[in-house]
């Protein structure tokens, strides 16, 4: 009967400069990520293993992130636009995409670009989240309880819009076409 090794000592497995570099491969291959991310990640695998290189852990992280940038497996600028992106057609506001891009390590130079973007779909996006949603004029139908209404703007706010679209866009009643069309039209403009 073969014997089990326990938890901790599989954990424990020697780890290298060269195993660190196909670790990182491996990750950007499978995952769309940052920089700062697949710094993390390294390091997260340098704690769970047992070092054996001469060269410190950390500055061999650094040094298969710098690899992984020259290589063109990473880049910050791309990846912010990519997410922002993504965020905004979830129908999420600019607060949480500022506060993914900051989550997800992007330097301001690099994600300012992604941000502009970002603002600048903020209406659209709304309206998405709304129509996801069914609030305001994509209810099924018109209600006047202010706790609703207040839900709903926490809905909103906690997607990251401001509460001056949640306003405006809850003020549009259910069937109301023309008050529609006009932030259909603010939408586009965007």
């Amino acid at each position: 009967m073969p014997k089990h090794r326990a938890h901790s000592d599989r954990s424990k497995r020697p780890l290298g400069a060269a195993k660190l570099d196909e670790l990182a491969l491996a990750y950007v291959a499978r995952f769309a990520t940052s920089r700062a991310k697949l710094t993390r990640y390294l390091s997260r695998k340098v704690r769970e293993s047992e070092w054996i290189d001469d060269v410190d852990a950390m500055t061999a992280c650094e040094a298969v992130a710098d690899r992984m940038e020259q290589l063109r497996y990473l880049d910050d600028r791309q990846y912010a636009a990519m997410r922002a992106g993504a965020m905004t057609r979830r129908g999420l506001g600019i607060r949480r995409v500022k506060a993914q891009l900051y989550v997800d390590g992007i330097a301001e130079e690099d994600s300012g670009e992604a941000i502009e973007t970002a603002e600048g779909a903020a209406v659209t996006a709304a309206i998405g989240f709304a129509r996801r949603r069914r609030f305001g004029p994509f209810a099924v139908r018109s209600t006047d309880d202010p706790k609703q209404r207040e839900r709903q703007i926490a809905a909103f706010l906690r997607a990251g819009h401001s509460m001056a679209i949640a306003r405006r866009i809850l003020a549009v009643l259910p069937g109301d076409e023309a008050a529609l069309a006009v932030l259909d039209d603010e939408a586009m403009l965007d």
